[in-house]
């Protein structure tokens, strides 16, 4: 049997996770000791980055000793942002390093599956109709085979309709996967890398809602006393979960910790009963050495001897343990996993410091750039550095670090042309049935890449050999932050970068696209082309070179598209026969590293018979969104105002006012000048308002007349929608068909409105299949002189994909009460 890379891959962040600083006081010293000494194993699941429990995770981390792993089935593609507008595939990076932070602060791992985050879905049918179970449960499984969990607790119960389809879902995926990891005959396939595994138990983290839960008669339940204090650590389960919970940032999740006694139950599901604990006959793995005893026997003396004032000390028990280790050629991952932590909890007791380290942040293939590695041991007991390699170098060192005396060296690594660039690698093909294209099964399951470039230092001392891997990093100092690092990234030689996503071809539109080609050292020959249509439906108006910034600026019209909405590649071509077609997207938050990705350059045109005119637009942001640039593409006049914009002498300069989604959920500005907004419409004005959740509102007053706003959506994109197609919001100045309605991407809107006012019209009426019919998507009221529509469609979705009849529509919004 191979061993799955990705769990060695896998394991280097869980380490840097939970081993908490490389000066750790002896008390966090000693208490990772006691991880050490435990091997048994949890598999937590549920669906979305913030389902997890974090007091059972940080409970089971910190107080079991337990090595837990949250499976999350989505990277949370599909959710909203509170602290920017990235969405899609950029939210999902966000939320998979904020997943990651919070698992570095409660103690925990944390993998994935292929599952794309397609939006909100409302039971399991709906959500599998847009997985592919099989492959789903393929995952499952193998994460289960691989990582070997003594117990496996699900977030969810299988109870459809009881929450979110993909919570459900990912509850019934577990359930199945526990009974079948142990058949050989189920994706037999996975075997030449792992092979069958039958945890003990499965549970289901039994909770309800708003109070303390109740555990039923005739269920077989555990708890766990979630609130208890940790006196190695100083704090409580509690306040490491709040902690943890507080990294999901973009989901709005701060958290304040729970003062006192707090409880977790967990109901069995399925597994061999127990009577007092749920690991009852979870046998010690460390009997499955040869010299398992021994191993045993020299931990517990480690532990009864370890010394707190003088940690380094404790090097001589832990190098015993290590050479006994080291005599057993055992290939399960846990085994592996605890050298590695052996070897880092040695390091860690000595108080090494060590980086491997680059003066910027950004390079490319081909690229020769200068490093350096440095490496620190305080103590007096020595320890001999020979070399240090990684995959572009190999280096010899020979040297003793000891006494506080750093070891350091220099060098050059020249990447190679082809080297892979750091794109995340669940991006590098293409998305099919919301599911990543990932195609090596070794990268299911790995939260992220890993470092772009790394090295590993081989150390030895008393004849045995330690190593310790190093990511590279872009070390700088902030003035106001202190000391910042960076993960060291690879970007394409050539990028391309486009002005905007969507080009359309109606009178009246900004129909030139400004496509900036830059290049990193020097500028390439070369020609920009143009995939997706022929020659004559595009012309290039003009090249301007700039050799002192490398880059060359292009302006191309498009004349015609062969569809109502067609996709095409801008590339550069060089004359070395290379095509270079990625943009380079930054993602920049202090509170998870800079996050780099490439997209391909392309761009939709949508060619619409539709009458607009250049009405000045006044667009207030909420949450985030990409509304403004579309609006901009289509001839309209936008300007984005801020705080002081809000008084009705300056609102009346626009012709129609929008609100960014979920602006009343977080501008406070905004919720301060309800009367403003109102006295603007009052005296002939336009105002458009974009869906907010629920709760938190900053007021109650949204609008001129009252309405509620609900939790109802509408999910499924494609489901019918019944219109009043005279009403004027669909038939001026453009007349909306039922085909308008077709090609929406991932629902129709959420958070729709309730108990509105009977002044408001409602012209459209829209439900998901087997539910009740809401007319809740859009209300729509004349006020003074002027109009207000309030809307929970997503908007935000539909105008950045380019989906044709979405815009329509808006334009209509739009230009209402353009003849005053």
């Amino acid at each position: 049997m191979k061993n799955p890379k990705w769990w060695l891959f896998s394991f280097s962040y869980f380490f840097s996770f939970y081993l908490f600083a490389q000066t750790s006081p002896s008390s966090v010293l000693y208490h990772d000791l006691l991880r050490f000494q435990e091997t048994k194993r949890i598999l937590y699941v549920a669906a979305h980055p913030d389902d997890e429990n974090t007091r059972l995770i940080a409970y089971m981390a910190n107080a079991e000793h337990a090595d837990i792993a949250y499976l999350s089935l989505t990277r949370g593609d599909g959710g909203q942002n509170l602290i920017g507008k990235e969405l899609g595939i950029e939210l999902g990076l966000i939320r998979t390093h904020e997943l990651l932070k919070a698992r570095e602060t409660d103690g925990g791992r944390q993998f994935f599956s292929r599952a794309l985050d397609f939006g909100f879905s409302k039971n399991p049918d709906e959500t599998f109709n847009n997985w592919d179970r099989e492959k789903l449960l393929s995952d499952v499984i193998w994460i289960v085979r691989n990582f070997q969990p003594d117990i496996i607790i699900n977030r969810f119960n299988t109870i459809p309709g009881t929450t979110h389809g993909h919570h459900t879902s990912s509850a019934m995926l577990s359930v199945e996967a526990f009974a079948k990891a142990a058949d050989p005959n189920v994706f037999p396939e996975q075997l030449q890398y792992t092979r069958p595994w039958q945890a003990k138990r499965i549970f289901w983290n039994a909770y309800s809602w708003g109070g303390q839960y109740e555990p039923k008669e005739g269920k077989l339940y555990h708890n766990f006393p979630v609130g208890d204090f940790n006196p190695l650590l100083g704090t409580t389960y509690s306040q490491i979960a709040a902690d943890s919970r507080t990294m999901h940032k973009s989901q709005g999740f701060g958290s304040t910790s729970q003062i006192g006694q707090g409880i977790d139950f967990i109901e069995m599901i399925e597994g061999s009963t127990f009577e007092n604990s749920p690991f009852e006959g979870i046998e010690s793995r460390w009997g499955m050495l040869g010299n398992g005893k021994e191993v045993e026997a020299a931990i517990e003396k480690a532990l009864q001897h370890f010394d707190f004032v003088q940690p380094e000390n404790n090097i001589h028990q832990l190098l015993e343990i290590h050479r006994l280790l080291s005599l057993e050629k055992l290939e399960d991952q846990w085994f592996l996993d605890k050298k590695a932590h052996l070897d880092q909890l040695i390091l860690d007791v000595l108080g090494i410091k060590s980086e491997f380290i680059i003066r910027k942040e950004i390079g490319y293939p081909g690229e020769r750039i200068n490093v350096e590695v440095v490496f620190n041991n305080p103590s007096s007991f020595p320890l001999t550095l020979t070399s240090f390699k990684g995959k572009l170098f190999n280096q010899e060192i020979q040297a003793v670090a000891v006494n506080n005396r750093p070891v350091g060296k220099s060098f050059e690594i020249n990447v190679p042309k082809d080297f892979p660039v750091s794109q995340p690698f669940w991006l590098v093909n293409p998305i099919k049935n919301s599911l990543f294209g990932i195609e090596d099964p070794n990268l299911i399951g790995p939260p992220v890449n890993g470092s772009t470039i790394s090295g590993t230092v081989y150390l030895q001392t008393n004849g045995q050999e330690l190593s310790l891997t190093l990511p590279l990093k872009y070390k700088y100092n902030d003035q106001v932050d202190g000391e910042i690092n960076q993960p060291f990234t690879l970007v394409p030689e050539v990028n391309l970068s486009l002005d905007k996503s969507n080009l359309f071809i109606i009178p009246g539109a900004d129909d030139v696209l400004r496509v900036q080609v830059s290049f990193r050292d020097r500028i390439l020959e070369g020609a920009i082309g143009i995939e997706g249509i022929g020659k004559h439906q595009f012309e290039i108006l003009d090249e301007q070179v700039d050799e002192r910034r490398n880059r060359i600026d292009y302006l191309i019209r498009f004349l015609d598209a062969d569809r109502e909405k067609t996709e095409v590649m801008v590339t550069f071509d060089t004359k070395d026969g290379r095509k270079f077609s990625q943009d380079t997207r930054r993602i920049i938050y202090k509170h998870i590293p800079n996050l780099t990705y490439f997209t391909n350059t392309s761009i939709n045109l949508v060619k619409m018979d539709i009458e607009t005119s250049r009405l000045r637009v006044g667009y207030i942001p909420g949450a985030g969104d990409d509304v403004p640039g579309v609006i901009r593409s289509l001839g309209y006049q936008v300007s984005i105002l801020d705080d002081a914009d809000l008084r009705k002498s300056r609102l009346q300069d626009f012709h129609t006012i929008i609100v960014g989604i979920r602006a009343f959920n977080v501008n406070q500005s905004l919720a301060n000048n309800v009367d403003e907004l109102m006295e603007y419409v009052k005296d002939g004005g336009n105002l458009i308002v974009q869906y907010n959740t629920s709760s938190p509102l900053l007021t109650r007053e949204l609008g001129p007349f009252p309405f509620s706003i609900s939790r109802d959506r509408v999910t499924v994109e494609e489901s019918p929608v019944k219109a009043d197609f005279s009403h004027p919001i669909l038939s001026v100045p453009n007349q909306i068909e039922a085909r308008d309605f077709e090609g929406w991407v991932q629902e129709r809107g959420l958070y729709f409105t309730s108990n509105w006012d009977a002044q408001y019209t409602t012209p459209l009426i829209m439900q998901d299949p087997g539910e009740e019919a809401t007319a809740g998507s859009l209300i729509h009221a004349k006020y003074g002189k002027g109009t207000y529509t309030y809307s929970g469609i997503s908007w935000f979705r539909q105008l950045p994909a380019g989906v044709p009849g979405a815009i329509k529509i808006f334009v209509n919004l739009i230009e209402q009460g353009r003849e005053r």
